[in-house]
């Protein structure tokens, strides 16, 4: 190895190390990096020319780092145009936690278990009546178990909802599809206990979810909501107007009040064959409503 081999490894070495404070800080990415290495390359073999002419190795290197310009604008440049081509949802993406997903693996496969106990009681296949009702529960609890859980997750455009919102939900949740466990049990034994219990504890549930929901704040991270300030055109007037979301969900809560209690005298005075039409009235009356409301002229 020459003495002009030893020199010039010197001030690569000196240009490694100035660049290595440049880009301290940053974080690295693919074109971070090439640019990083081009720079390497170009100033390396100006060093060389500097100390051709006289100059040390660490007096090359540092003559020549000027010649890069203002590196951390470059830098910046970088990065603009990588955030540009780059979708927003991606950028700030959050992948779900392993326990997370392997939670929710199991819980769904208990409540598939449990719901083919519950078609095979419905198509005449021997189930011990305890068999049905535990699996009418486990569906119910697996199902809450996943919405509270999932709610508590950060995601991509929300930070985690708070425990005790997170554990309102999962139980209306449960309630709800206990009500449903309850019509269900209903129309198998034509056990009048069971439709009522069913009916209060989705008009339970329904008053829960409309609570929650009207008194929800805001969840959204900083770009979505910098992202739907710049696309207001297109927002729902719910968004917009979250008095307007609270009101609809009383009327919600309003309507399938009377829908279920129109459905129980239907069935009671005039027949249960007719008494589903209650509920059909009253799923009608919810989307004009929602309609209307969503649609009216704004102010």
């Amino acid at each position: 190895m020459t003495a002009t081999d030893d020199t010039t490894r010197g001030s690569a070495m000196e240009i490694h190390r100035l660049l290595d404070e440049a880009f301290a800080g940053v974080e690295m990415t693919a074109d971070l990096q090439d640019l990083k290495e081009e720079m390497r390359a170009n100033l390396v073999a100006r060093a060389a020319e500097f100390e051709r002419e006289g100059l040390s190795p660490v007096a090359a290197a540092q003559r020549a780092m000027p010649e890069a310009g203002d590196i951390r604008s470059l830098i910046d440049e970088v990065e603009t145009a990588t955030d540009a081509a780059t979708p927003a949802w991606a950028r700030y993406r959050v992948r779900p936690k392993p326990g997370f997903l392997v939670r929710t693996v199991v819980l769904a496969a208990v409540a598939a278990a449990a719901l083919t106990a519950v078609v095979l009681a419905t198509v005449d296949v021997a189930v011990p009546g305890p068999a049905q009702l535990v699996a009418v529960v486990a569906v119910a609890l697996a199902a809450g178990l996943v919405v509270a859980d999932a709610l508590r997750q950060e995601t991509t455009t929300n930070y985690p909802m708070p425990a005790g919102r997170a554990a309102g939900y999962g139980a209306a949740t449960t309630v709800a599809l206990l009500g449903a466990g309850g019509a269900w049990r209903y129309a198998l034994d034509r056990e009048l206990p069971w439709l009522i219990g069913g009916a209060l504890a989705v008009v339970a549930s329904i008053v829960v979810f409309t609570v929650l929901g009207a008194t929800q704040t805001n969840r959204h991270k900083p770009w979505v909501l910098r992202f739907a300030a710049s696309h207001q055109d297109v927002g729902d007037r719910f968004t917009e107007d979250p008095s307007a979301a609270a009101r609809f969900g009383l009327y919600t809560v309003t309507l399938w009040l009377v829908a279920i209690a129109a459905f129980a005298v239907l069935g009671l005075t005039v027949g249960w064959a007719w008494s589903p039409l209650a509920l059909v009235a009253g799923f009608a009356a919810m989307l004009l409503v929602l309609a209307r409301m969503l649609f009216a002229p704004r102010h």
